[in-house]
């Protein structure tokens, strides 16, 4: 996550610099060095931020679609999809192991490589 996305991020949220630091357990000066580029986005953070946008999202159009509809997954990569076992299709994103362009992803940066251009994630970014 760039220093864009996540200015971008804090705004859509409508949350002071001071009050985003306070949910995500770190300090002011982490968010500002993370809006500034002085220090980069841990995954960790980056999981939070988009899960909060996901949920505001999900209260502004609560009939949001889950991935394997979005994506029009087969029934096959389905059944062997994470999202899909647990039925989170809305937050495929925040789990590795997903069935993203035909194949599961290992870690969390490639993951969201993909993830970052998704049509499922797309919309509250």
């Amino acid at each position: 996550m760039d220093k864009q996305v996540f200015l971008s991020a804090r705004k859509k949220l409508g949350k002071t610099q001071k009050q985003l630091a306070e949910i995500l357990g770190t300090s002011i000066k982490s968010i500002q060095g993370y809006e500034q580029g002085w220090r980069s986005v841990p995954s960790h953070v980056e999981r939070q931020i988009f899960f909060l946008l996901s949920r505001l999202q999900r209260k502004n159009n609560p009939s949001t679609l889950p991935c394997w509809e979005i994506k029009k997954c087969p029934p096959e990569r389905r059944n062997q999809c994470p999202a899909w076992e647990f039925q989170i299709g809305e937050l495929c994103w925040f789990i590795n192991g997903t069935i993203c362009e035909c194949k599961a992803q290992k870690n969390w940066k490639e993951k969201m490589n993909i993830c970052r251009e998704c049509e499922v994630l797309i919309p509250f970014l």
